[in-house]
């Protein structure tokens, strides 16, 4: 399926149930573009989801952990309107032993991601709010 955004792939994504309570309307799917990482929620999806690892190798490789960056990361389009979803995301990744913001700055030189938001800024944006 085209991304309507930037023409890039989106595939189908179980939003595993322990995360949904931090994504906005939880979703149990989506509909994620893997190039600029627009989202929309999707309920009974015809085809198998996706591994959330599959968007970019620097992701973790623990399949929550990956999954809750990629939307954390998707949600940083509108920070102002996410930060307590972000929050959330991140300290559950936090939890499972990655470092949010390290991952940020390997997502941030992925050749294959171009989301419609700078990573670096809203990284340096992140360590500001959640000092």
């Amino acid at each position: 399926m085209e991304c309507p955004e930037c023409g890039g792939e989106r595939l189908t994504f179980t939003v595993p149930s322990e995360l949904r309570a931090d994504v906005p309307d939880r979703p149990s799917s989506i509909l994620l573009c893997t190039r600029c990482l627009a989202f929309e929620p999707v309920e009974n999806p015809d085809v198998e989801p996706s591994n959330f690892a599959t968007i970019s190798d620097a992701l973790p490789d623990e399949p929550d952990a990956a999954a809750g960056m990629v939307l954390a990361t998707a949600l940083l389009s509108s920070l102002a309107l996410y930060r307590q979803h972000v929050d959330a995301l991140f300290d559950r990744v936090e939890a499972a032993g990655v470092d949010p913001l390290l991952v940020l700055d390997r997502l941030a030189a992925d050749p294959n991601l171009d989301p419609n938001f700078d990573i670096e800024s809203r990284r340096r944006q992140l360590l500001q709010l959640r000092d």
